[in-house]
C-alpha cells in the first residue's frame, strides 16, 4: 500500500463573490482513513468540500488526490478521477426508482496509483450494506423518508467506485436510527478501504467514524488531531463545537 496521502489539500482558499470563506487551509486524507471536518454551522465545512470537489469558482491552493494535481479541473473531471461527493440535501432522483437511482451512479471500477484494485460496488453488494434499500428496490425517491433519501445518495455515489468519498452532513436531519445505521454503513466502507472525508458538527456521530479530525472556526483551522485526542480535550469542543 502507497503511504502517499488520497487527497492532499495545500493552502486551499476561496470565496464567494468578495466575501473570503476560507484561509489557507492545508489537510490529508490518507488510504482508507476517515477524516472528519468538524465545527459549528457557518464555519467552512461544506465550503471546504465543495472547493475540493471544484465547485466554487474563486479559490486557490493545490489539491492532490489519488497522485494527481486536480486543482484546475472541473468538477465532472474530477469526478471521472474517482473523487466522489455527497452533498447535504440528498439530490437523489425523485421521480426514479432505487434502482434507477443507482444505474444512473455506475462507473467502471478502478485502481489506486500504485496500481492496485480499489473497492468496486454492485446493487447487490450495495443492498447487503444497506439493507433498508434492499427492501424497497422499485421504491420512487419521491416515496421515500429523508433518511432513506440520505442512504441512497451514498449509495449512489458508490456506485461510481470511488476512490475517495466527500461526505456532507450525513447526521443532518436524519433519524436517530438512521444515524447509527450510516456510522456503521462509513465503518464498513472503511473496513473496504474506501477514504472517506466528512464534514459533520454532531461530535458524537464523529467518534463513531473518525480516525482524525480537524476543527475549523471562520474558514481556517483551529485545531487537528485524533478522534481520541479531541475526546480528551474539553476546551476545543467548548471553544468550537458547543452551540
Amino acid at each position: 500500500m502507497s503511504s502517499a496521502p488520497m487527497l492532499a489539500v495545500d493552502s486551499l482558499s476561496a470565496w464567494y463573490g468578495a466575501a473570503r470563506i476560507l484561509y489557507d487551509l492545508s489537510f490529508e486524507v490518507g488510504r482508507g482513513e476517515v477524516v472528519a471536518l468538524m465545527g459549528r454551522n457557518g464555519a467552512g465545512k461544506s465550503t471546504t468540500l465543495k472547493a475540493v470537489m471544484g465547485l466554487l469558482a474563486q479559490r486557490q491552493g493545490k489539491v492532490r488526490f489519488n497522485g494527481d494535481d486536480i486543482s484546475a479541473l472541473k468538477p465532472f473531471e474530477i469526478a471521472r478521477r474517482g473523487l466522489g461527493f455527497t452533498p447535504e440535501d440528498r439530490r437523489i432522483f425523485v421521480d426514479l426508482t432505487v434502482m434507477e437511482n443507482l444505474d444512473i451512479g455506475r462507473q467502471a471500477p478502478r485502481t489506486f496509483a500504485d496500481g492496485a484494485p480499489a473497492p468496486s460496488w454492485t446493487p447487490d453488494k450495495l443492498f447487503a450494506l444497506f439493507p433498508n434499500l434492499a427492501e424497497m428496490p422499485n421504491r420512487l425517491g419521491n416515496r421515500m423518508s429523508g433518511g432513506e433519501q440520505q442512504m441512497l445518495t451514498v449509495a449512489r455515489t458508490l456506485m461510481g467506485n470511488p476512490l475517495l468519498v466527500l461526505l456532507d452532513e450525513p447526521s443532518e436531519g436524519v433519524a436517530p436510527l438512521i444515524v447509527e445505521q450510516m456510522a456503521s454503513t462509513i465503518v464498513e466502507l472503511k473496513k473496504e478501504g474506501l477514504s472517506i472525508l466528512l464534514s459533520e458538527q454532531n461530535i458524537h456521530f464523529a467518534r463513531l467514524v473518525a480516525d482524525r479530525v480537524y476543527v475549523l472556526e471562520k474558514g481556517q483551522i483551529h485545531w487537528q488531531g485524533s478522534m481520541t485526542q479531541l475526546d480528551n480535550n474539553p476546551d476545543v469542543q467548548r471553544a468550537y463545537l458547543t452551540v
